[in-house]
């Protein structure tokens, strides 16, 4: 009796060295060959296809998905008992741990986005007093914020009632973000090769290829932003101009006009979706016809550095243009870059435009300025 114990005991302890080396031997291997082992489980064959011809081909998996010892196991034992799905995708856990990843090389980018809005953890969207008393949740909810997460709004925050005190059901996803970084990336793409700058990327080196598309819940795919409609919004009956910058379509996914309620004078005559209704940011006025990412930094979101750009420093009334409440938040901002007119600082009226002309006669009979 006890010889078979002693030999049951070194078989399971053979077994074991066997496979915490495998998986080890088997960690490095993935490593140094850019995912050539993880393509020898059929299952794993066309992911790695997909992202040799991507510009992270030369990162290795492990650089980007969790390799601890839990997870080697659990896929061995999937592969083993032939359990695999149909189609493989990632678990939310899995994406939280990815969006860490990104930092080692995205620098300059993740402490943007950490330092903006989009960084808002599940606690922030969905256990927040002031909206949760006014507006109950609902699945829908999950479209924008937290669409990774595998499974209902009955399993991230309760109780679903307007009273609360309410609370993040899975406390290990309290402090995570609810947007995480492949909210709007998509790593597996076909493009060209990407190299990692001596300094941070967008500070130095070549301009990092577009990567920008929108994960769909429902259909739980990337949708480039290329392939993203623009809506038609109206002003009244007035058809607003929109900008066609594809990289604004991906904005639209999430900040969404509605159609007009049912009653309205826009839905009697059938006027269409009005441009600052639902969540709709689509600016009108003197900015009509700009992209969101003309004056919005990509990851933070944040404008005032745009000012700038195309405005002096001081404006007419003596105040600095990057310290102006240009928000859309604040309903009472003169200055909100979204809805603001010439006759909101004009109010004396409008000065009327210098013929082209004209101006470019003075400019060239003034010395040092010929350079028009």
């Amino acid at each position: 009796m006890k010889s078979s114990l002693r030999f049951m005991a070194i078989g399971l302890g053979v077994a074991a060295l066997l496979v915490v080396g495998g998986t080890y031997g088997a960690s490095y291997y993935y490593t140094s060959q850019y995912g050539q082992g993880c393509a020898s489980c059929h299952e794993m064959a066309a992911y790695v296809g997909a992202v040799h011809s991507a510009p992270h081909r030369t990162t290795g998996c492990m650089d980007c998905h969790e390799a601890s010892m839990a997870t080697k196991l659990r896929h061995m034992r999937i592969h083993i008992f032939g359990t695999v799905p149909e189609t493989i995708r990632l678990r939310d856990v899995d994406v939280l741990a990815m969006t860490s990843s990104c930092q080692k090389c995205h620098q300059h980018e993740y402490a943007n986005w950490h330092a903006g809005p989009h960084s808002a953890t599940y606690s922030q969207i969905f256990a927040d007093p002031a909206h949760n008393s006014k507006r109950i949740l609902m699945d829908d909810c999950l479209r924008c914020h937290g669409m990774y997460f595998n499974g209902s709004i009955r399993e991230v925050v309760e109780p679903l009632n307007m009273k609360g005190p309410w609370r993040v059901i899975r406390s290990r996803f309290a402090d995570q973000p609810a947007m995480p970084c492949m909210t709007c990336h998509q790593m597996h793409r076909e493009g060209a090769q990407e190299t990692k700058p001596a300094s941070r990327i967008s500070v130095a080196g070549a301009a990092v290829p577009d990567s920008l598309a929108f994960y769909d819940r429902r259909e739980t795919l990337h949708f480039t932003a290329a392939t993203l409609s623009i809506p038609q919004l109206q002003d009244g009956a007035r058809v607003v101009r929109v900008s066609q910058d594809p990289r604004q379509a991906l904005c639209y996914e999430c900040h969404a006009p509605r159609e007009p309620e049912a009653g309205s004078v826009a839905a009697t005559n059938a006027w269409g979706p009005q441009v600052g209704s639902g969540d709709d940011r689509t600016p009108i006025g003197v900015h009509e016809g700009i992209s969101c990412v003309a004056c919005h930094d990509g990851h933070n979101e944040n404008t005032r550095a745009s000012c700038k750009t195309c405005h002096p420093q001081m404006s007419n009334c003596g105040i600095d243009v990057e310290k102006m409440d240009t928000t859309f938040a604040n309903s009472n901002s003169a200055h909100n870059i979204h809805w603001v007119k010439c006759t909101d600082c004009h109010q004396h009226g409008i000065p009327k435009v210098k013929a082209v002309a004209a101006v470019k006669a003075k400019l060239q009979t003034t010395p040092g300025m010929s350079g028009f």
